[in-house]
């Protein structure tokens, strides 16, 4: 379906994405994407598979360390909690009880793309922390970071959930440079790191027997179908993942399991798909410490402190901007 020559097709970030990742030689869709709010609902739900360690992990190092992390902040108040990528906040919310029940004073501002995500946070807090300052935020972290007036207060930035993960090593640079760019020193940053550990372990959290990470990954498809006017059919298509225990990381993607073709009506253009050809979806990147420390040192951060779950599973990292 070729465009009207004399025709600019105004495209959405979303289609504008699609349209680079579908035309790649080996082809792609940014995993940010996953989270609209039918992925936001399944990924709920895999935070509650018993295969999947990160939540518990995070859960326990956050509900049991919340004086150790509020001590190493060393803040004057008020102070600023900014959250990117908050979810419902469930993790989050064991150190904000800790703060509300000490009467600091500060500011809770949860950022998530998912306008759901945050119509659930605002319910769950209102309830649990009625009194609690939320000021939540609906988009992309940096569209919402350039609108934030930040000045004149101590800031500390939370990338929870082994987020920082989901990056290309190169990109993950940037992410944090920009991110440096909106804080001022002294101003800190909390970032959650799932460890390298027994390959069986992380295997079974990423390609869980309910199909659950499955569905999450479909979801994709169906996003497509909803919002860019494609025709994929969700069950012409499989879903894979494996484990690298050298380098880390590990890759998920869909695979065509025939010859076809796909059209996007948003951008009025077919995409063909061979038998066996696969659309990668996700890097989930198992650090090293050494590693943590690298990439904090190469960004322009000094490491303060690491907080650990009971296994050592995972890390919450605390980075400060000198």
């Amino acid at each position: 379906m070729p465009a009207h020559p004399n025709v600019t097709l105004q495209l959405s970030p979303f289609a504008e994405d699609v349209l680079k990742g579908l035309s790649a030689p080996e082809k792609f869709v940014p995993s940010k994407y996953f989270y609209d709010d039918a992925g936001s609902r399944l990924f709920q739900d895999i935070m509650q598979m018993p295969e999947y360690y990160l939540t518990r992990s995070e859960m326990e190092i956050l509900s049991r360390q919340p004086g150790g992390i509020v001590s190493a902040l060393q803040f004057e108040e008020p102070f600023n909690i900014v959250e990117l990528g908050a979810g419902d906040a469930l993790k989050t919310q064991e150190l904000l009880k800790y703060l509300h029940a000490q009467r600091t004073h500060f500011t809770y501002i949860p950022i998530d793309i998912s306008e759901e995500a945050m119509q659930q946070l605002q319910s769950k807090l209102s309830s649990s922390l009625p009194d609690l300052r939320v000021k939540p935020e609906v988009g992309d972290y940096f569209d919402i970071l350039k609108q934030l007036n930040f000045s004149g207060r101590s800031n500390l930035f939370l990338f929870l959930g082994s987020n920082i993960g989901n990056y290309e090593p190169d990109d993950a640079k940037v992410l944090l440079g920009m991110l440096y760019s909106y804080m001022q020193p002294g101003d800190k940053l909390l970032i959650g790191f799932d460890l390298q550990k027994n390959p069986a372990v992380i295997k079974s959290a990423y390609d869980d027997a309910s199909g659950i990470t499955r569905s999450f990954n479909l979801n994709l498809l169906s996003r497509m179908n909803r919002e860019l006017d494609a025709d994929f059919r969700e069950d012409q298509f499989d879903f894979y993942s494996y484990y690298n225990p050298y380098n880390g990381e590990v890759r998920s993607m869909l695979v065509s399991l025939t010859g076809q073709e796909v059209t996007i009506g948003a951008l009025q253009k077919t995409f063909r798909f061979q038998a066996n050809e696969l659309i990668r979806t996700e890097l989930s990147k198992k650090y090293t410490l050494s590693e943590i420390e690298n990439l904090a040192q190469v960004c322009g951060y000094k490491v303060e402190q690491h907080f650990f779950d009971g296994k050592r599973y995972f890390t919450d990292s605390l980075w400060r901007k000198e």
